[in-house]
């Protein structure tokens, strides 16, 4: 295969740049169901994992918002919503914060609640801590990036 023709194939293949959504979608609802289940907030319940009130209030509050946050921010990158640059740039800083917000809850859980005694025994037997870890990292690290790339074209 030349490289003409492979170029013409990468070419040729559509555009989907709302995949990211495959991701925020069961993402944000694990987040937003684990937070839900711990309402109402109360110290008796935070101190059973050994963490004080303020401390659970903000795990309890954070999966939610970091939830509905990262939902938030895929409607910012409807192709229509995205051209005003003010809720395109608002989007990405809400996407960039619960993405950050995920891991800090879901580093609390793995020091906390697992405790695994080394990083190969953690990645081999929780495979779900993990991956909701590196997607709240993808999300931290990337933000809305159709909007950045579209941003950047602009420029």
């Amino acid at each position: 295969m030349s490289a003409l023709s492979l170029k013409n194939y990468w070419v040729a293949l559509p555009d989907f740049s709302m995949s990211h959504v495959l991701l925020r979608i069961p993402l944000a609802a694990v987040f937003i169901q684990q937070g839900l289940s711990k309402f109402p907030v109360d110290a008796a319940t935070g101190a059973a994992f050994g963490l004080p009130y303020l401390v659970w209030w903000f795990v309890c509050f954070g999966e939610v918002a970091a939830g509905v946050g990262l939902l938030v921010g895929a409607l910012t990158t409807l192709p229509r919503v995205r051209e005003i640059s003010v809720l395109s740039e608002l989007g990405d800083f809400v996407t960039r914060l619960s993405g950050i917000t995920m891991c800090c809850v879901v580093t609390g859980v793995i020091w906390v609640v697992i405790k695994p005694d080394n990083l190969i025994q953690f990645i081999l037997n929780d495979s779900l801590h993990l991956f909701l870890w590196v997607g709240g990292l993808y999300f931290g690290l990337r933000g809305n990036w159709a909007v950045a790339i579209q941003k950047q074209n602009r420029l």
